[in-house]
């Protein structure tokens, strides 16, 4: 038994590791979904900053439409730049073998992202971004350490430098990461910036679950039934084994 509690640790660290952002402390994203405006302004910004690598495979156009409340005239002028229609999956045409090229890895399908890692590390990561020139595109990021994506929301954020603790004595180099400092100011303020970040992940929040907030609603009645249904297999119970003493 200990033998395989200590095995399913095991596995569970790696798992550990990347909700937590490789040590770096992951900021609260705080998505609300039925903040339909939010999820409506990060699908445009997916759809202009972030689709021409990334695609949302399971996602159609008009299910979208239909959750966000975007009118199909607005779903073909505003998000269908490739001539698709409404029904069509949120594919992009980037080629596996050119994000290699490019790259140096293949582009991940971000439908599952907030499932698969959390709406707090997008949030995060989104907001993360450093200059290093050691790196190919000259940036770094703070929660994904040598990423291969350059930041394509440099022009609004701006540029941010590495901050670090001061060497211990004797050691060589310096500390650890102490924080992110802007040096280069983008289109945004702060503010306007992390407003982006929180719609942006609210967005891809709503794509990795779309019937969450069905689902919640559902589980609210199915509690409602199961109570009222205890009531009266209790009051069942009771006259079966009223007789039974």
């Amino acid at each position: 038994m200990s033998k395989l509690v200590t095995a399913l640790i095991l596995m569970l660290c790696p798992l550990l590791a990347l909700g937590a952002g490789g040590g770096v402390p992951l900021e609260k994203a705080k998505v609300d979904l039925q903040d339909k405006e939010a999820m409506r302004r990060g699908a445009q910004y997916f759809v202009d900053h972030c689709m021409g690598c990334h695609s949302l495979q399971f996602q159609r156009y008009n299910r979208m439409g239909q959750d966000l409340g975007i009118p199909e005239p607005e779903l073909r002028e505003r998000f269908i730049y490739d001539g698709g229609r409404p029904g069509d999956l949120m594919e992009n045409s980037m080629r596996a073998e050119d994000a290699e090229k490019w790259f140096g890895t293949a582009i991940p399908d971000l439908t599952l992202v907030t499932r698969w890692r959390s709406p707090d590390w997008v949030y995060t990561y989104l907001k993360s971004y450093y200059l290093d020139p050691s790196r190919p595109w000259g940036v770094n990021n703070a929660v994904f350490a040598d990423v291969g994506m350059p930041h394509v929301l440099a022009p609004q954020q701006g540029l941010q430098k590495a901050v670090y603790e001061e060497a211990k004595h004797g050691e060589e180099g310096h500390g650890p990461l102490e924080g992110l400092e802007l040096v280069e100011e983008g289109s945004m303020s702060p503010e306007a910036y992390d407003q982006m970040v929180y719609d942006l992940t609210a967005f891809l929040t709503y794509v990795g679950e779309p019937i969450a907030e069905k689902r919640r609603e559902l589980g609210v009645y199915v509690l409602l039934f199961l109570g009222v249904l205890f009531v009266f297999a209790y009051a069942l119970k009771k006259e079966y084994w009223k007789d039974i003493h």
